[in-house]
């Protein structure tokens, strides 16, 4: 695996399937996962947990313990984190200039369908606030916008391929 490929982030709004895409990811380059919700503050999961959406004070501490964290993996790892916005990446990239996104494109529906079918501190409420901040990846910016409403291993098989494009 070339350099570029050690600090990976899997990028999309919650219920995008970025833990199990992550942990996948994870397992085909042998590298280590953190799930990014791990790492939020309490204060961040309780505003979640109470149904409040996270504001820009409240997500960029979160995203430099994100981007710290994989830049100090020198081995490399892959983390799930939301990084709805540019300028939320523009953050990770800040701390850690060589990860790469690999974006989970997930249409709203499904998205509902998933949370609702689920148990989490985000509630289903909040994924308005999740698309509205959500910006899709630029093309000048590192890495690959995936289709995730399809099985997982070929969202697993079209994120390598574009990593390793």
């Amino acid at each position: 695996m070339s350099a570029n490929l050690r600090h990976i982030v899997v990028a999309g709004p919650s219920g995008s399937g970025k833990s199990s895409v992550g942990r996948a990811l994870a397992d085909h380059f042998g590298l280590p996962f953190i799930d990014g919700d791990d790492l939020h503050p309490a204060a961040n999961i309780a505003k979640m947990s109470a149904g409040t959406a996270l504001d820009d004070a409240d997500r960029m501490p979160w995203l430099d313990i994100v981007a710290s964290t994989l830049a100090a993996a020198s081995e490399g790892l892959v983390v799930a984190c939301s990084a709805l916005a540019r300028r939320y990446r523009d953050q990770i990239l800040r701390g850690c200039p060589d990860a790469m996104f690999i974006e989970l494109r997930v249409p709203a529906a499904e998205l509902e369908r998933r949370m609702l079918a689920r148990s989490h501190f985000m509630p289903p409420a909040l994924l308005r606030s999740q698309l509205e901040a959500w910006e899709p990846l630029g093309e000048d910016e590192p890495g690959a916008s995936v289709a995730a409403d399809q099985p997982i291993a070929d969202v697993v098989a079209e994120a390598v391929a574009a990593l390793e494009d």
